[in-house]
């Protein structure tokens, strides 16, 4: 259930930030969580993060939070910051006004704009290119701590009935046509997978949502929100995750491009690596496809549900043909 302003204000008691000093709250997203832009008396802003009951749980969201400290202290990637609450701690409960138990991360606040797809995004493909890289390069040495836990983006997780984000099969447009042509690919997709392998090199804990909506430009400075779907997968899904829901689009070999030319100048891809990136625009696309049909209460899902099936088949037929950009 969605959640309204009213709803979240016992969870301003939990920071010392918030308390008794919040002049404004609204809802600025709302897509697997409820992301809430709140604003003191002082003129001081801030993110609450409220999490959708059943998709994380306690263990994997602490998990979360703890990537995102050795991030914050190992490299100077411009990241969100989580708050503590008055107990010290990142990950707080509490009982919206209507009796429902939630939990919330607060997050200092990010000046920016989310990029649209229309604009030159040639230079921000670049910059994602040397972030995912260098995250990249910060998981192949960090040790997580122990109980670390987070999901695993792969083959089963996103292509099976049972998947993270649903079956891409109830998703709205999945005709016969579609579904002919998507079960050709999942076997396709399912063998390169298991053939490119699970090696150290290129499989590891990513973003694995560095999209548009994940960004914030200001200026000529770009800060990487939204930690939330980070688990496990390979290294190459960054990229595929970077053109949700504009894989279609004809600016997408310019932006392939500018991403490989950010991401080996921090470290190096093999042919291997730069192939498989059109199997990971595969696989992210029927993820989103799952999602949509999960999650079609949502502006977001709403927005890109037309076609999308059909896009999806075509993009489809094209992989499975050869390179689908050549």
């Amino acid at each position: 259930m969605a959640l309204t302003e009213s709803d979240i204000e016992p969870a301003f008691d939990l920071w010392p930030q918030l308390a008794g000093r919040v002049r404004d709250a609204h809802l600025v997203n709302h897509s697997e969580n409820q992301t809430f832009r709140i604003d003191t008396a002082a003129g001081e802003p801030f993110m609450l993060r409220v999490h959708r009951p059943e998709y994380q749980t306690e263990i994997s969201i602490n998990s979360e939070l703890a990537w995102l400290a050795a991030l914050s202290r190992d490299t100077d990637l411009p990241i969100s910051e989580p708050l503590p609450g008055g107990d010290g701690k990142l990950l707080q409960h509490f009982v919206t006004r209507s009796g429902e138990s939630r939990r919330g991360v607060l997050f200092r606040f990010i000046p920016g704009r989310e990029p649209g797809p229309d604009e030159d995004l040639v230079p921000l493909f670049r910059t994602l290119g040397v972030y995912a890289a260098r995250m990249h390069l910060h998981v192949m040495e960090w040790t997580p701590p122990a109980g670390f836990e987070r999901q695993v983006w792969n083959a089963a997780s996103i292509l099976d009935a049972d998947g993270l984000w649903g079956d891409w099969r109830l998703a709205p447009g999945v005709d016969h046509r579609v579904r002919e042509v998507l079960d050709r690919l999942c076997v396709a997709l399912a063998q390169r997978l298991s053939d490119y392998g699970t090696g150290p090199d290129r499989y590891g804990l990513i973003h694995a949502d560095m999209r548009l909506g994940n960004l914030l430009v200001d200026g000529e400075h770009v800060s990487l929100i939204d930690f939330d779907d980070s688990g496990f997968c390979w290294f190459a899904y960054d990229f595929a995750a970077a053109i949700s829901f504009h894989e279609t689009q004809a600016n997408i070999p310019a932006l392939k491009a500018a991403w490989i030319e950010g991401y080996t100048s921090v470290r190096a891809l093999n042919a291997r690596d730069i192939a498989m990136l059109d199997a990971m625009v595969m696989l992210r696309r029927m993820a989103l496809l799952a999602w949509i049909g999960s999650h079609a209460e949502t502006n977001l899902a709403q927005t890109h549900m037309d076609g999308y099936a059909t896009g999806s088949a075509d993009l489809a037929e094209r992989f499975m043909a050869g390179p689908i950009w050549g």
